[in-house]
């Protein structure tokens, strides 16, 4: 039996190449898990060699070449973790000075995350001998933008984990590039910035200042709590949302509504789609439709790393529905993921937004033709009930796909998610569109942009009245938490109904 597994894969350039990625990303996985000193980095480069030597002495024959150009892809991924990792005696980076006070000069290299009581900001340095970025945390006001340029004086530290808890916050930093935190931070002089990269950096802050033009404008079109709500459906912000409303958005499982992923942007557009050729747009300008919707919104808010790899899932699932061949959508999700991780290989253990985007995508790519096979109307359904229909679908395939994830990361089973995610995910589609024209109208004539906002606020009380009346009950939400053997177990069986199920219906 594995012998006729191994014989297919060898015979399939598909299947070839997509267990090839998975063994990069493996390489990557593994490798992510352990503290490992730099000169590991070396003996992956002895092993690659190695490998590459056998490669020559064995390549005719085709098992012995199958098998070790699967080790020369997991040292790779080991290998491109460990590159990543900076070196503790290097003086050029800022991670070397950590526990000495310095003066330093950098930019705010990111959108900075301003919360009730204080402000986070990621300063990448500039100065020609040390390179590097650091987190700064200041009182909420002065507020500095991204692209403004800071003289400050620090006491380096490295970042300190959470005591009692087994997230790590130190990787949590380093997926974003930062090694080192500023304690006790004095801002000495504030100028704009003059560095190599200042047109990108003053094109980047005209969008974020388009995105906070917009956020004014939110809270003069609808009161609380519905502003808070609506800006965080149109790019993601919950800092001003009341903790009431997060934590019913969190017991009823709707929380990844208000978060810019690719769970989020990949159900909402498989929605978006249907309902379009529901409503008469033939698919091919739908499918367009929703691309270029994609972009605008990738672009509107920011283009950060982590709402691009959101995009791009969210894209990739409209190819799935477009094309119709699972393999050829699967390759180019697996592939995607392996670029992704070139560019930053934290995402794959440390970042949860990754994971449930790359698990939830798979789940709409190879759960829902399953689903929909398993319903087997007999009759097609158009219009509203078609729209429901894909609802039910598309929100069944993400909360299977991801649940066994959930429940390792956050510990938290929602019993009442399946039918809160169905009664309110068809929605969220219009409410970001008839949102986002509301904002552009009240600009170009207020009131008739009020207008439309008065009508859109009842998409929002709908969301907020219907996800409270589900979080009042004390069962909705119940704390499980499933360990790592747990989390591999329950996949690997998913993997196992998967690859069943598609042989049976022929996908």
């Amino acid at each position: 039996m594995l012998g006729g597994a191994k014989e297919k894969i060898i015979n399939s350039k598909s299947r070839t190449f997509l267990l090839f990625c998975f063994c990069f990303i493996f390489g990557v996985g593994i490798f992510s898990g352990f503290e490992l000193a730099a000169y590991w980095l070396y003996r992956l480069y002895l092993l690659l060699f190695l490998l590459g030597f056998l490669l020559i002495l064995f390549w005719h024959k085709i098992n012995w070449r199958f098998f070790l150009l699967g080790g020369v892809f997991f040292v790779l991924g080991g290998a491109r973790f460990m590159f990543s990792v900076p070196a503790e005696d290097n003086p050029n980076l800022i991670k070397f000075y950590n526990g000495e006070q310095k003066d330093l000069v950098g930019y705010v290299a990111d959108e900075p995350e301003i919360g009730i009581d204080g402000a986070k900001y990621v300063v990448q340095i500039l100065d020609n001998n040390i390179s590097g970025k650091i987190l700064v945390n200041l009182p909420l006001y002065p507020q500095y933008q991204y692209g403004d340029e800071l003289k400050l004086k620090c006491n380096l530290q490295s970042p300190k984990n959470f005591v009692g808890s087994n997230f790590r916050y130190d990787n949590y930093l380093a997926r974003q590039g930062v090694w080192s935190v500023c304690g006790s931070p004095v801002i000495l002089s504030v100028g704009e910035g003059s560095s190599p990269q200042s047109f990108g950096i003053a094109l980047k802050n005209k969008m974020l200042i388009l995105k906070s033009y917009v956020g004014d404008k939110i809270n003069t079109l609808w009161p609380e709590p519905e502003s808070s709500l609506m800006a965080g459906l149109l790019y993601g912000a919950r800092s001003s949302m009341p903790d009431e409303i997060k934590n019913n958005f969190n017991k009823v499982g709707l929380t990844h509504i208000v978060a810019i992923s690719g769970y989020n942007i990949s159900i909402i557009a498989a929605i978006l789609m249907v309902s379009l050729i529901s409503f008469g747009l033939n698919r091919r300008r739908a499918f367009w439709f929703c691309i270029s919707g994609i972009i605008l919104f990738v672009l509107f808010t920011g283009a950060t790393a982590s709402v691009v790899r959101a995009g791009i899932m969210g894209i990739i699932v409209l190819l799935a529905n477009q094309l119709g061949r699972l393999s050829r959508v699967g390759n180019i999700l697996v592939a995607t993921a392996v670029i992704i991780l070139l560019i930053n290989p934290y995402v794959l253990i440390w970042d949860a937004g990754f994971q449930l985007s790359f698990i939830a995508t798979m789940g709409l790519i190879y759960l829902s033709p399953i689903i929909e096979e398993k319903i087997n109307l007999n009759k097609k359904l158009v219009g509203l009930k078609s729209l429901l229909l894909e609802s039910l679908i598309s929100t069944l395939s993400a909360i299977i796909a991801t649940l066994p994830l959930i429940l390792y990361q956050f510990g938290r089973l929602s019993v009442v998610a399946p039918l809160a995610n169905i009664l309110i995910l068809w929605i969220i589609p219009w409410l970001m569109f008839f949102g986002f024209i509301s904002v552009v109208l009240s600009v170009i004539f207020f009131p008739l942009g009020l207008v439309l906002a008065w009508i859109t606020g009842l998409g929002l009380k709908y969301v907020i009245i219907l996800t409270e009346w589900l979080a009042g009950f004390s069962w909705s939400s119940i704390e499980i938490s499933l360990p790592i053997w747990g989390l591999i177990g329950l996949y690997v069986i998913l993997i196992f109904v998967i690859i069943r199920s598609k042989k049976k219906i022929h996908l």
